[in-house]
């Protein structure tokens, strides 16, 4: 509850925070915000000929398999990326002003959540134009993307904060979300996947919330209640020793940044 309090003590401070880090995204660029679908569409671009033509991947619909992988896997990375470094690059006002330090990490889940949902545009022409179609299962998307968010933004809180102490830790994160990339199903099927490895993707939260995507997207069905259950659970623990993490940490944030 201390957490909502602060949120809506420090409010318009929050609501600039995410306005900058949206602004701040693509300050200078010449296309702006239409990097948003610029990104994803190149990257889908490469994997659609290389996977098909040359892995001699065989997925039915394979476009908009492609593009409702990559765009979550996308809001993840940004969102882990930006947010690992988000306290330290807020070291200035850190050291000059007090307000809740969660807000940091938080306008950084929120900005990519935004424009997470923006991006969602490209996943709806693409199921349009493909024939695919979109049904009513479309009004689970928030709840999903909540889900998500509050996945991601136990990780940011967590590793925010111990990269404040261990220097490297931003580093090795990338390394672990390569490899994690190829451990979730976004350029191949499940079922793909070694039997004796298959377990990987079972217990894998980002495997089973694009597999909601695109139960939603493209198979225009309700995804596995147990499936919602899981992702519900680990979600919010997650959330929850993320947030913990961060405040027993915060502390020494002043003098270490």
């Amino acid at each position: 509850m201390e957490l909502f309090k602060n949120l809506y003590n420090y409010r318009e401070l929050l609501k600039s925070n995410v306005k900058k880090e949206i602004r701040g995204r693509y300050k200078g660029s010449f296309l702006g915000v239409l990097w948003s679908f610029v990104n994803p569409l190149l990257q889908v671009l490469v994997y659609a000929i290389v996977f098909p033509y040359i892995m001699r991947v065989k997925t039915p619909n394979y476009l908009q398999y492609l593009i409702v992988g990559i765009i979550p896997w996308t809001f993840f990375t940004t969102v882990m990326n930006q947010g690992m470094i988000t306290i330290r690059t807020n070291s200035d006002i850190i050291k000059k002003v007090y307000f809740p330090r969660e807000i940091l990490p938080i306008s950084v889940v929120l900005s990519g959540l935004v424009n997470f949902f923006i991006s969602c545009i490209i996943i709806l022409l693409f199921c349009i134009f493909g024939g695919l179609g979109i049904s009513w299962h479309l009004i689970l998307l928030p709840f999903i993307a909540i889900l998500q968010s509050l996945f991601s933004l136990g990780l940011v809180f967590a590793l925010s904060a111990i990269n404040i102490y261990i220097k490297d830790t931003e580093y090795i994160v990338q390394f672990i979300l390569n490899m994690v990339f190829y451990a979730t199903p976004i350029l191949y099927q499940a079922s793909l996947f070694p039997k004796k490895l298959r377990w990987v993707i079972d217990i894998n939260p980002l495997g089973g919330m694009i597999e909601a995507y695109r139960d939603i997207f493209m198979l225009h069905r309700v995804p596995p209640a147990s499936s919602l259950i899981y992702l519900t659970i680990i979600s919010i623990v997650v959330f929850f020793i993320g947030l913990a993490i961060f405040r027993k940490l915060e502390k020494g944030f002043a003098e270490e940044v």
